[in-house]
C-alpha cells in the first residue's frame, strides 16, 4: 500500500503516544497480537503505512529537534512505551497565535527561531493529511492551520474542540477544494465520554429510566491545565451534548472536565454517577471511577481516523466525513447514537457508504 503522509501540528503528549504507537505496532502481523487496537488492518492499511513527513510546534525544547527526540522533550510527560528511531523529520517553528494560554505561560518556552512558511513546508514534504493536535484553547491557531492545509491541498483532521468540521462554511471550502475534513474534539479509546455513553446505552436498553447523571474529570499535564483556563465550559457543553444524544429521552446530564492536579502528570481520573429507576420504579444508583494515562487513549482512534482519511483521499471524497467524524469525535457535524456511528464507519470503510 502507498504511504499515508501526515503533517503533525502540535508535538505534545498525544503526538508522542501516536508516534510511539506506530513503532510499537509496526511489526505486528497477527490481529490476535494487536492488543490495544480496534483495527490492525483498515481498508488495506496497516499502522506502519503511516509516515510523518512534517511537524510544527512552538516550544524551544522541541523546535529544531528530530521528531523522534522532540516527542520526549519537556513539558511532555506521558509514558514512554516504545523506542523511536530517528525519523529525519525536524520539528519546525509554527506561529504562536493563541497557542499558549494564560495558565501555560510559565511552562511553555516559546522558541525564538523564525516562523516557517507552513504552506510551502507542507507542499515540500508532500503531506496529504494535516493532523491538528494543538491545545484545546488554540481556536485561532487551529483555524489558521486549517486555512494553510487548504492552501497546500491537504485533508484536515481537527482533534480539538474548535468548531471546524462542524462549521458549514469550512465544510463547503474543503468540499470545493476536493479535500476531506474530519472532526471536532477527538473521543478517546476508553475515555470518559465513550464509557459514559456506553453505560447509559446499556442501562437504558435494559429498561432503566435514567433521571440524572454526571461525569467529572481530574487530570494533570499541560492539556488539563490549559482546558481549565480556557475551554472548560466549551468542552463541558460539547461532552454533555454528545452524552445526551445516547438517551432516547430527556434526562439531567452533566459531562466535562473539572480540575487540574499537578502530581497526576499525564494521568486522568474520571468519576461517573448515574441515578435512575428500574423494575417497579425501584431506585438504583451507580458510582464508578476510571483511571487512565491520557495521551495513549488517543492512539487507537487516531490510527483509525488517519487511515479512514487516506481512504477518503483515495476515493476523492470531499468535505466533512460524517461517518468518520461521528465514529471518532465528540462534536461531529452530525451526532449519532453509538451503534449507528459504528455501523456508518464500517460501511464507509467497506465502500457501502459514500461519506
Amino acid at each position: 500500500m502507498a504511504k499515508i503522509k501526515v503533517a503533525l501540528v502540535g508535538v505534545g503528549n498525544c503526538a508522542s503516544a501516536l508516534v510511539q504507537g506506530i513503532q510499537f505496532y509496526k511489526k505486528v502481523g497477527n490481529k490476535e497480537k494487536a492488543y490495544g487496537l480496534r483495527h490492525l488492518n483498515l481498508g488495506g492499511y496497516h499502522p506502519r503505512d503511516i509516515e510523518f513527513v512534517c511537524a510544527f510546534d512552538i516550544e524551544e525544547r522541541k523546535v529544531g529537534k528530530d521528531l523522534s527526540k522532540a516527542i520526549f522533550a519537556p513539558p511532555n510527560n506521558t509514558l514512554k512505551f516504545a523506542d523511536v528511531p530517528r525519523l529525519n523529520v525536524p520539528v519546525l517553528k509554527g506561529p504562536v497565535i493563541d497557542g499558549v494560554g494564560p495558565n501555560l505561560k510559565e511552562i511553555i518556552k516559546v522558541s525564538l527561531s523564525p516562523k516557517s512558511n507552513v504552506t510551502q513546508k507542507l507542499r515540500d514534504s508532500k503531506a496529504e493529511i494535516v493532523l491538528n493536535l494543538l491545545p484545546s484553547g488554540a481556536t485561532k491557531a487551529s483555524r489558521w492551520y486549517a486555512e494553510h492545509a487548504l492552501q497546500a491541498g491537504c485533508a484536515f483532521i481537527n482533534a480539538t474542540p474548535s468548531l471546524i468540521a462542524g462549521d458549514a462554511a469550512w465544510n463547503k471550502r474543503f468540499e470545493d477544494a476536493g479535500l476531506p475534513l474530519i472532526g471536532d474534539d477527538l473521543m478517546d479509546q476508553v475515555g470518559a465520554t465513550i464509557l459514559h455513553k456506553t453505560l447509559l446505552k446499556l442501562l437504558s436498553e435494559r429498561g432503566v429510566r435514567i433521571s440524572e447523571t454526571y461525569q467529572l474529570d481530574v487530570g494533570g499535564g499541560t492539556e488539563s491545565l490549559d482546558t481549565l483556563g480556557r475551554t472548560r465550559e466549551v468542552k463541558r457543553a460539547m461532552k454533555t451534548k454528545s452524552v445526551e444524544a445516547t438517551l432516547p429521552y430527556k434526562a439531567d446530564v452533566v459531562a466535562g472536565s473539572t480540575d487540574y492536579v499537578d502530581f497526576l502528570g499525564n494521568r486522568r481520573d474520571s468519576f461517573f454517577w448515574v441515578q435512575g429507576l428500574y423494575f417497579g420504579h425501584v431506585p438504583m444508583r451507580l458510582d464508578m471511577r476510571l483511571c487512565t494515562v491520557d495521551a495513549p487513549n488517543a492512539g487507537s482512534v487516531l490510527l483509525d481516523v488517519l487511515r479512514a482519511t487516506k481512504i477518503a483521499l483515495d476515493r476523492k471524497v470531499a468535505g466533512a466525513l460524517l461517518s468518520v467524524s461521528a465514529y471518532a469525535f465528540k462534536h461531529p457535524p452530525q451526532l449519532l447514537p453509538l451503534d449507528m456511528a459504528e455501523r456508518w464507519f464500517e460501511e464507509f470503510i467497506s465502500g457501502e457508504k459514500e461519506r
